[in-house]
């Protein structure tokens, strides 16, 4: 497996294993530890103060969880405007003779039909297909051609350049999301406010150990599921939630 393009499994693995590491050390160092009696003499810090750095906390979170929604609904949009506009080419394509007709819609149902048979599935693993990209580049030359120019109005024409055009644009974005990488130190940040609102939690509970480790349990339940949905859904183009291909496979003839 290439764990370049599998990444971000890795790292939410890393943030539910870490995030119960982090809260077991932690209890251990208050309660059990040789340092235990030193730090209970920290007692008294004000409960309000885990808003501090709990926002903080949580802001940071929210952010990350933003960009990920972001990718995916910007991923979905670019399917769905690459799919409008191989329809939109082959409507205009109507009036055309029966010949050039044809050949347009056959140059659409062909990059169609390498798409979602070839270059879908190797999104997934952050590639995309040489072959769908010469199609597209063939389908380009078919439209800008001189034998569509001379049979077509030129406003059709026009806007059959413009949507293949659309085309390219929304694949190339499709490709570009499913690169997308996990930010190391963009987590490493989120990690360190967790932590930090981890030990928040322990000092304002420090001189009572059942409190103490049934609050620092409940913020490590809440933190780290959290943090491992953002990061497994790293890709839109990987379980558990996959952009689906239907409105360009709704161009391949069946």
């Amino acid at each position: 497996m290439d764990f370049g393009a599998y990444d971000h499994y890795f790292y939410a693995v890393v943030a539910l294993l870490g995030t119960v590491a982090a809260a077991w050390f932690l209890l251990w160092v208050t309660l059990r530890s040789p340092w235990a009696e030193e730090i209970r003499t920290y007692r008294g810090m004000s409960p309000p103060f885990l808003g501090v750095v709990g926002v903080l906390f949580a802001l940071t979170l929210a952010f990350l969880a933003n960009d990920t929604w972001n990718a995916h609904d910007r991923a979905l949009n670019a399917v769905h405007q690459e799919g409008d506009a191989l329809r939109s080419i082959k409507a205009l394509a109507a009036p055309l003779p029966q010949a050039s007709r044809r050949a347009v819609e056959a140059a659409v149902a062909d990059y169609a039909r390498i798409t979602v048979e070839e270059e879908w599935p190797l999104l997934a693993r952050r590639l995309s297909s040489q072959e769908a990209a010469d199609r597209l580049d063939a389908l380009l030359a078919l439209l800008s051609g001189e034998e569509i120019s001379l049979t077509s109005q030129p406003a059709t024409h026009a806007l059959m350049l413009t949507q293949v055009t659309q085309v390219r644009v929304a694949r190339s974005m499709r490709i570009a999301l499913s690169r997308t990488h996990v930010n190391p130190l963009k987590w490493l940040g989120m990690a360190g406010l967790g932590f930090l609102t981890m030990i928040s939690i322990a000092m304002v509970h420090v001189d009572q150990a059942r409190a103490e480790i049934l609050a620092v349990a409940i913020f490590a339940a809440a933190a780290a599921p959290t943090a491992a949905i953002v990061l497994v859904q790293g890709n839109p183009f990987q379980p558990p939630t996959v952009i689906t291909d239907a409105p360009i496979r709704a161009l391949v003839p069946s």
